[in-house]
């Protein structure tokens, strides 16, 4: 059975280039044999995340559909220096259930430089959900000009986007480590 990867477009607009990389990123998953399948927020009623509601909107289905991958890439813009409010929206929808022990791939776009800090917010994120979080990720700065009809202007940008799809299939199994003291204190919005 091949690996399930779920790639989420933490983006609205229509012409998205985060979107566009992580087609690309799904390319990699199936070049490495898994089976990739993208969740594009703008499908999904997702409200405002109100705790002290059970299911709001689509909630229930949209955390069904990363529970049930074997491994997810998280794609953003960047936006005033860290990832999109939808994206950081869908993640609250979600919690251990859905990412504990789950490798998890990151990649960042943006306008202008590198997406650094999206990526460090995203990863701090994950890990908080006690996600695995791969170390190869992909920044994909000045968007506008690294695409060109929808494929990459820079081979070795595309290679980086490949790779990530490539090792969220390699790893999707990897073992977690040993639950840590931090692990045990991190209970969520329910403690």
């Amino acid at each position: 059975m091949p690996v399930e990867v779920t790639a989420i477009a933490g983006s609205l607009r229509e012409n998205s280039h985060t979107r566009t990389a992580l087609t690309h990123a799904l390319r990699g998953v199936e070049d490495a044999g898994g089976r990739g399948t993208m969740l594009d927020l703008r499908e999904f009623e997702l409200p405002p995340l109100n705790p002290d509601r059970d299911e709001q909107g689509d909630s229930a289905a949209f955390a069904r559909r990363v529970r049930e991958a074997d491994a997810v890439v998280l794609g953003t813009p960047t936006y005033h220096g860290s990832f999109s409010g939808v994206l950081k929206n869908g993640l609250d929808h979600c919690g251990f259930d859905e990412f504990d022990g789950k490798t998890v791939g990151l990649l960042a776009v943006a306008g202008g430089a590198f997406p650094i800090t999206a990526l460090e917010h995203l990863r701090s994120v994950c890990r908080a959900l006690d996600a695995w979080v791969l170390p190869h990720q992909a920044a994909i700065p000045r968007a506008s000009s690294a695409f060109d009809d929808g494929e990459f202007a820079d081979e070795d940008l595309e290679e980086r986007v490949l790779t990530l799809g490539r090792r969220a299939v390699e790893y999707a199994a990897i073992e977690p480590d040993p639950p840590t003291f931090e692990s045990g204190q991190n209970v969520g919005a329910d403690g």
